[in-house]
């Protein structure tokens, strides 16, 4: 993950075993996706009257590139059974994971079914002084890319973990990217709003 795991607790303990329990289900989210930008979780009380439902709510925000924005809000209904917090965690991060698996099929689909049209991936290696680098695509084939394929002169935007789009062309050595173009940079959505529960943000044009 490029950006540390934040976890923020409002109006209920911190404990070790809560800790433990998200960065398990962290780690699981990374086994599905191992190149999620940032991870935002948030456990909080939001009143105190069980009978109003559980008073309890998590929330996951998480970035992935070129650009996607996954979010849960899990907070039962009024009448609901009440949960505590362990079992709205677990609730929140399957949730978390069916969004991030359907997404990382989608992209895997579309570079299977288009190879030969815009692809996308992040930039894995950066030999900046040399000017040139490396990026591994979302099929897992790492590509070399130079200084000049780098659109808008932004090759010194680029940092390891930076979403990019790109096409694949055969060089002399191998695969390699042309008409790179930088679409998500570490650090940069993070942070952002929320977003309604179990959906997931539009992703830019050109993308799946």
């Amino acid at each position: 993950m490029q950006v540390p795991l934040e976890i923020v607790y409002r109006g209920v303990d911190k404990t070790n075993a809560l800790e433990s329990l998200i960065r398990e289900k962290v780690s699981k989210l990374e086994r599905v996706c191992d190149h999620i930008i940032s991870c935002h979780v948030a456990v909080e009380q939001t009143h105190e009257h069980p009978s109003a439902g559980s008073p309890y709510r998590v929330r996951i925000n998480l970035t992935v590139p070129p650009g996607h924005e996954l979010a849960v809000d899990k907070s039962p209904d009024q009448g609901t059974q009440y949960k505590p917090p362990e079992a709205l965690i677990r609730d929140a991060f399957e949730a978390a994971q069916r969004q991030l698996t359907e997404l990382v099929d989608r992209q895997q689909q579309k570079v299977k079914q288009h190879p030969d049209q815009s692809a996308g991936g992040i930039i894995t290696q950066l030999f900046a002084s040399e000017g040139y680098g490396f990026l591994k695509t979302f099929s897992g084939q790492e590509v070399y890319f130079h200084k000049n394929s780098v659109l808008h002169d932004d090759f010194d935007r680029l940092t390891v973990g930076t979403g990019v789009r790109f096409l694949i062309s055969e060089g002399e050595s191998g695969p390699q990217a042309s008409t790179l173009q930088v679409v998500d940079k570490p650090g940069e959505r993070a942070g952002k709003g929320d977003q309604a529960e179990d959906t997931a943000a539009t992703p830019p044009l050109g993308w799946q």
